[in-house]
């Protein structure tokens, strides 16, 4: 094996403790390290503090390169990261969709423009601060790259890396995937390292926070609509929901306990874990579903509530008026300032008052620029059982492990960062790969990314 000092590292120094850790590491460890920050945002009128926080960031990162002793680049990635990343959030946030920056800016920019960058000042490997570890194993067609979960379970960030590719992988590093946080900030402290009590970034990824909003008016116009509230009687007459309820009881094992169509709540952002009780559903019933009853079963629940008006006097002087009749199936409760500022599971921003419990999104129609709204954690309209992924979505970090039509697998998948995994049946067929969770799940949004894993292995992911 070739000597670390023989090996020339590019660190990604973002000016945060964790890339100032990963390079102490690598220092030590005795690669020939150079750090580049890469430059990716340029408006401060879009972050809600108003700073330029990339110069303060910079400014950090050369302050800990010195320290440690390292050569210190600088690149400007944001045409490249506006063409690749804040482009692609516009056009989906227009179609409705829900799409993860975060996840984008790796497969774009890290390790494609970056890690372009930095191998033409001849870096064998770029590094970064990620919490997640990488196995090489030999495989039958020579090595094979694995993706691991990170070792801290409250920072594991493999959940970002989900559209890696082997080529990628190959000439990544992660070196403090095996450290915990606490262990992080205490070797940065004895490093004396600038960045040791620096907070953690927070918002998107190399924008900072922002209110969402205001950031998708730059490109996105505002429109005026209604807000609808949904009543749990539409779902007693709906055909789908009957649908996909009876479906799903077909399913059942023998012997399993009745269906739950809710999500257990615990928090607005997580799920409960998934604790194994074994696989509620038939494997040979699953099998036997057709390609279009998946189809089916993966598709929500739509709206189409109408309203009629009527005139009435008020007053003393009989004034005449118009209001909408009531409505068993729902009511329009709010105006909105456009559908596609809006995701599936969010309740900030309604401000929709006279309700007892909490009021959340369960769909938007961009067409009719429409947003439907239920009370409560346990609504009706925030829970799903299934989900589909086009097969020109799918993508395997595990090429050897890919699933061909008609394969079903058990794995654990995630459909947002720092959601416990959940267990769940794989299904592949030939009009996309469906997963069939054993427990309904919450706020699953198209333009979102699934992400199965095998054990502590990240094996692919796919956009819903």
């Amino acid at each position: 094996m070739a000597d670390n000092g023989q090996i020339k590292v590019c660190i990604g120094l973002s000016g945060g403790v964790d890339s100032s850790v990963a390079a102490l590491l690598l220092k030590q460890q005795g690669y020939d390290v150079f750090a580049l920050f890469m430059q990716n945002w340029h408006d401060a009128s879009t972050t809600l503090h108003g700073d330029c926080e990339w110069e303060e960031d910079r400014f950090v990162a050369e302050m800990v390169a010195r320290k440690i002793g390292i050569p210190f680049y600088f690149v400007d990635l944001s045409e490249e990261y506006r063409q690749r990343v804040v482009d692609y959030m516009f056009d989906e946030y227009e179609k409705g969709r829900t799409p993860n920056p975060d996840v984008l800016c790796n497969r774009e920019i890290k390790f494609d423009a970056f890690l372009k960058c930095a191998k033409k000042l001849g870096a064998d490997y770029v590094a970064t601060g990620h919490y997640c570890r990488k196995e090489t194993v030999d495989g039958a067609d020579g090595p094979v790259h694995r993706i691991l979960a990170g070792s801290d379970p409250n920072k594991d960030q493999s959940y970002f890396l989900c559209q890696l590719t082997q080529d990628q992988l190959s000439q990544a590093m992660f070196p403090i995937g095996d450290i915990i946080k606490p262990e992080v900030r205490r070797l940065a402290h004895e490093a004396d390292l600038p960045s040791a009590d620096k907070k953690d970034s927070q918002g998107i990824c190399f924008v900072g926070k922002v209110d969402l909003p205001t950031f998708l008016q730059q490109k996105l116009k505002p429109c005026e609509g209604d807000v609808v509230e949904v009543y749990d009687a539409y779902y007693i007459d709906n055909e789908h929901y009957s649908f996909l309820k009876s479906t799903l009881e077909s399913l059942l094992a023998d012997g399993a306990s009745s269906l739950n169509m809710i999500t257990d709540y615990v928090s607005d952002d997580k799920t409960s874990a998934c604790t194994s009780k074994g696989c509620p559903f038939d494997m040979e019933k699953v099998a036997a579903l057709s390609d279009e009853d998946f189809l089916r079963l993966s598709e929500p629940v739509r709206y189409d509530i109408r309203f009629e008006t009527e005139t009435y006097r008020s007053g003393r002087k009989h004034i005449k008026k118009t209001r909408y009749k009531d409505n068993p199936y729902g009511k329009i409760v709010g105006r909105h300032d456009g559908a596609q500022f809006y995701t599936i599971g969010q309740r900030k921003g309604l401000n929709i008052g006279g309700h007892k419990d909490s009021i959340f999104v369960i769909e938007t129609d961009i067409p009719n620029n429409i947003i439907y709204v239920g009370e409560g954690h346990t609504h009706k309209g925030l829970s799903r059982s299934c989900l589909r992924i086009d097969p020109s979505e799918v993508h395997w970090i595990r090429q050897d492990l890919r699933m061909e039509p008609g394969e079903i697998r058990r794995y654990r998948v995630r459909i947002r960062y720092r959601q416990p995994l959940q267990d769940a049946t794989v299904i592949m067929r030939d009009n996309g790969l469906y997963i069939l969770f054993d427990t309904p799940q919450r706020g699953i949004t198209p333009g979102q990314f699934a992400v199965w894993y095998d054990g502590d292995e990240m094996l692919g992911s796919g956009v819903i």
